[in-house]
């Protein structure tokens, strides 16, 4: 068991993460943690990544959408920012993802759909994506 001056080494979890956020967009989040903070972001690494996006069934493109779909019916816009890059990263097209919060509106509602294209194109913007691409 590592204390606080040993870093842990990467869990199953993390290297999920990383495959499917990117490096950057980790490191961000990690390097973000607090003493107080870094209990969530293991629990996020071990559960979430490590229990959760290893287990088979399902595709990580297929996972990586139906994620986006939960956050967006959610109304979770900031962690729905966030997660936009892993159905790009797994083989969706910005048609897919554009389908998928689409689909969002008649069953959780089109405010929530409405919120989940503005933080797409919010995101798109920044990333300098285009449907057009």
């Amino acid at each position: 068991m590592s204390d606080a001056t040993t870093p842990p080494a990467r869990s199953a979890g993390e290297s999920r993460r990383r495959q499917v956020m990117g490096d950057a967009f980790v490191d961000r989040a990690l390097a973000g943690a607090t003493p107080f903070t870094q209990p969530l972001q293991q629990l996020v690494n071990d559960h979430a990544w490590g229990a959760t996006w290893q287990r088979g069934g399902i595709d990580l493109k297929q996972r990586s959408l139906c994620t986006v779909a939960m956050l967006a019916a959610l109304g979770h816009v900031n962690e729905l920012k966030g997660h936009l890059r892993g159905p790009l990263t797994n083989g969706a097209t910005l048609a897919e993802l554009g389908e998928v919060l689409l689909h969002v509106g008649p069953y959780a509602g089109v405010p929530g759909a409405v919120a989940a294209f503005r933080a797409a194109g919010e995101w798109m913007a920044a990333e300098g994506l285009s449907l057009d691409e």
